[in-house]
């Protein structure tokens, strides 16, 4: 990418600073709705290229890249659905987590929409607020409210918790 030539209007210094403050937190966000830390790599690495190419037309780098990082998860997920749809069953592989709690809790995650589980991330995790969560999902801020809810209440369930 450095032996590109910036888009007009893009400040390559700019780019490279909020590369370096987001990328490990679009990655997060990204790997929390796919569950695959390949795939939640590319996914942030497009949403920077994406970005890179549209040059001064987008105007608020942060929320235009994570709009682009849960387009790009959503996608991710619909696709791997049709492949195990369509794959014969293999064993899962198994994956073992220190802590038999933080098992439970990444399945409980695992288990809701990745429109819920991107804003529980960006809520508890990246600690936004709802407005913030509304312009990366492209919804409106009540929308954001009834996802956290119901996400909320289907992780109670999942987990037994009063």
């Amino acid at each position: 990418m450095t032996d590109d030539p910036a888009p007009e209007g893009l400040d390559r210094e700019a780019f490279r600073e909020v590369y370096a403050a987001h990328y490990p937190a679009l990655v997060r966000l990204a790997y929390l709705t796919t569950g695959s830390l390949a795939a939640a790599e590319d996914v942030a690495q497009e949403a920077f290229i994406e970005w890179f190419r549209r040059g001064d037309q987008v105007r608020e780098p942060l929320p235009f890249l994570r709009r682009a990082v849960v387009s790009r998860c959503t996608s991710w997920v619909r696709r791997r659905r049709l492949e195990r749809r369509h794959a014969t069953a293999l064993p899962e592989p198994v994956q073992r987590h220190p802590d038999g709690d933080t098992e439970v809790v990444r399945a409980a995650l695992q288990k809701l929409k990745p429109r819920q589980r991107a804003a529980v991330f960006m809520r508890f995790y990246l600690d936004l607020p709802e407005a913030q969560i509304a312009a990366a999902l492209g919804c409106r801020p009540g929308t954001v409210k009834s996802l956290l809810h119901r996400a909320l209440t289907a992780i109670k369930e999942d987990l037994d918790v009063d």
